[in-house]
């Protein structure tokens, strides 16, 4: 059976958004999701399944978390090929760019036009740069940026439905389930 890994947007932020790994475990196996693993508890979840189609994959698992929680939770589904590609490519563009500060990988639903990749990549600043590559976007962040900040560059509100790691977490998983 093919494995995936997804990643759960939104999740452990404030008192009402609580998600523990070892609960999105349970609600995964009860949607019929089998080999479970969870990576930190931050939504990141590998599991195996003979479903094909990603987008049935992504609203098994939204509709399972949301009768468990009550609330919305994106999920944004990646083959493991796929993801090794993502953290290849965040390991070359970190290369690429020495002295960077922060590389955060933004992972997204769907794969952003021609237009928007553009728009968002338009958005460098002396502070970093966002590079679009597939459904991952990164933003490569310089001295310049604003510590604390996930989204110096404001490039959030063009990515669609996204959730971001930084690539220490990206490298992780990967090397992990991948």
């Amino acid at each position: 059976m093919p494995t995936y890994v997804a990643f759960l947007r939104a999740i452990n932020l404030g008192a009402k958004r609580k998600f523990a790994k070892d609960d999105i475990r349970r609600v995964v196996e009860a949607a019929g999701f089998a080999d479970v693993e969870t990576h930190i508890n931050t939504g990141n979840v590998r599991f195996t399944t003979s479903m094909r189609s990603r987008a049935k994959i992504e609203k098994a698992l939204e509709d399972g978390f949301a009768a468990d929680r009550g609330f919305e939770v994106p999920t944004i589904v990646f083959t493991t090929a796929e993801l090794r590609a993502v953290a290849d490519e965040a390991a070359a563009l970190s290369d690429e760019h020495p002295g960077l500060e922060r590389h955060y990988v933004y992972l997204l639903k769907d794969t952003p036009t021609r237009d928007a990749v553009a728009q968002i990549e338009s958005l460098a600043t002396d502070a970093g740069q966002m590079v679009v590559r597939g459904r991952a976007a990164h933003a490569l962040l310089g001295p310049g940026y604003q510590a604390g900040s996930v989204d110096p560059l404001n490039a959030a509100r063009l990515l669609g439905v996204a959730t971001n790691r930084n690539r220490t977490v990206i490298a992780a998983i990967a090397d992990k389930w991948c």
